[in-house]
């Protein structure tokens, strides 16, 4: 299953010039030419330059598919404001209180919240350090960045354009990040998904800890490594990601929300948690650092659920049903009428109650939109409003996912991302807002 990057996701494949990190959403069909990226050793990407049609390429590894991604609840944030989260402990059957997703994800927020506070003490600002010099290979660092820059102008054409409000090192970082997603999710989504094993798996993650670790596999690994050592981002969103991409090996259906929403973490939200320190929180924001990334979370999680409900049938024909079973079980339904395809009175209720959640989070997200940096908030914002519409379009299909699938057009589109636009140059609320600090 495909998912959305959480900052920047199109609400629509379809039309080329869709917002988002994961410009394609969940769509198999739409894939880097490996042509274009001829594989080649450790030692041959630091040694030169590989010639094709008068370019310059770089091998992309495992680079063929759509990234997706989404996330949160309500957690306490340090003021003691609460934070939307259905609950933080379970009952286990053995009548034993277990740690929800909820709670499981929080923690990973205070993690990297309390990282980014540790780098504004350090340096009064969330400023990137000197450039790292590849002895021998000056320049082609900078090509790494570049081509990174490409794929994403290629693949996320109105976020691209939207990356150029940002200082430059922010946007080249933002690119970097985009690309890894991409791989990453090639490994379970492109045409060698079927190939794919958790070993796989495991390989792809020991080569995440050797980017952090200033190892590179190869040039767009580089741009990573060095994204890694100028902001403070830590590697435990990366090594959720693929832990995102190993459920997706094994796991086809979802018993409760609570399992559902941690698959959307580690699909989608783990964005939020990667982008939130590129972009940056506006300096005159008074809200909590764990609050904004909350914020990431709730979009992210909004995103994705927003993608399960539009391609519901599509998930279907292939075996999968991303819906909480004992929802699906409350509302007199079950796998077979999803597999049938029907819309039914009661689908529609359904169908009602689950839109209404995801709004919910996307109604989280907004209020924490603002409080990042004014360079970020249009490509963000942008996203959040596409992606909402969507929702409206699946009401407008009378809740007929199975066999429509809920598209904005192009000319709603066009229409929203001047409004985005213009909201993005409000600034932070400087006392109201529910996110500041008390």
């Amino acid at each position: 299953m495909s998912v959305a990057l959480l900052w920047v996701v199109s609400p629509n494949s379809e039309v080329s010039n869709g917002i988002g990190f994961l410009d394609s959403v969940r769509e198999g069909n739409r894939r880097l030419e490996s042509s274009r990226f001829p594989s080649r050793d450790r030692n041959s990407m630091w040694r030169g330059r590989f010639k094709k049609g008068g370019r310059q390429g770089w091998n992309f590894g495992i680079l063929n598919a759509d990234l997706r991604y989404s996330c949160l609840g309500r957690s306490r944030t340090e003021n003691g404001r609460c934070f939307s989260v259905q609950s933080s402990l379970v009952a286990s059957p053995a009548g034993e209180m277990a740690v929800s997703s909820e709670k499981k994800v929080y923690e990973v927020v205070l993690k990297q919240a309390a990282l980014v506070k540790r780098h504004l003490i350090s340096t009064e600002d969330i400023e990137v350090k000197p450039d790292i010099v590849v002895p021998g290979n000056l320049g082609l660092l900078g090509e790494a960045y570049d081509r990174c820059g490409e794929v994403c102008a290629e693949y996320a054409k109105t976020f691209y354009l939207g990356t150029m409000l940002m200082t430059p090192d922010r946007r080249r970082a933002i690119w970097a990040i985009y690309v890894w997603c991409r791989r990453t999710d090639e490994l379970v989504d492109g045409p060698n998904a079927s190939h794919i094993t958790p070993q796989a798996l495991d390989r792809w993650e020991a080569r995440l800890e050797d980017i952090f670790n200033g190892r590179p596999f190869d040039m767009l690994d580089a741009a990573l490594s060095d994204t890694v050592s100028r902001f403070p981002v830590d590697i435990q969103p990366f090594r959720d990601m693929v832990e995102g991409m190993r459920m997706d090996l094994w796991k086809s259906r979802y018993n409760n929300f609570d399992e559902l929403y941690l698959y959307c973490y580690y699909v989608a939200g783990t964005v939020g948690l990667m982008s939130v320190p590129i972009m940056g929180i506006a300096p005159e924001s008074k809200a909590t650092t764990e609050s904004v990334y909350n914020a990431a979370l709730a979009l992210g999680i909004a995103n994705q659920l927003t993608n399960i409900l539009r391609d519901v049938g599509e998930d279907a024909r292939r075996g999968r049903v991303y819906l909480p079973q004992d929802e699906l079980a409350q509302a007199g339904l079950s796998d077979e009428d999803i597999f049938s395809g029907r819309v039914t009175d009661k689908w529609r209720n359904f169908m009602k109650k689950q839109i209404q959640r995801a709004r919910k989070f996307f109604d989280e997200a907004e209020k924490g939109v603002t409080e990042l940096s004014s360079a970020s908030r249009w490509p963000v914002l942008a996203s959040l409003l596409l992606y909402r519409k969507i929702l409206d379009e699946i009401e407008a299909n009378d809740y007929n996912n199975f066999t429509r699938r809920a598209y904005v057009s192009k000319p709603k589109k066009l229409l929203t991302l001047p409004i985005a636009y213009a909201r993005s140059l409000v600034p932070p609320k400087s006392t109201s807002s529910p996110l500041a600090k008390t």
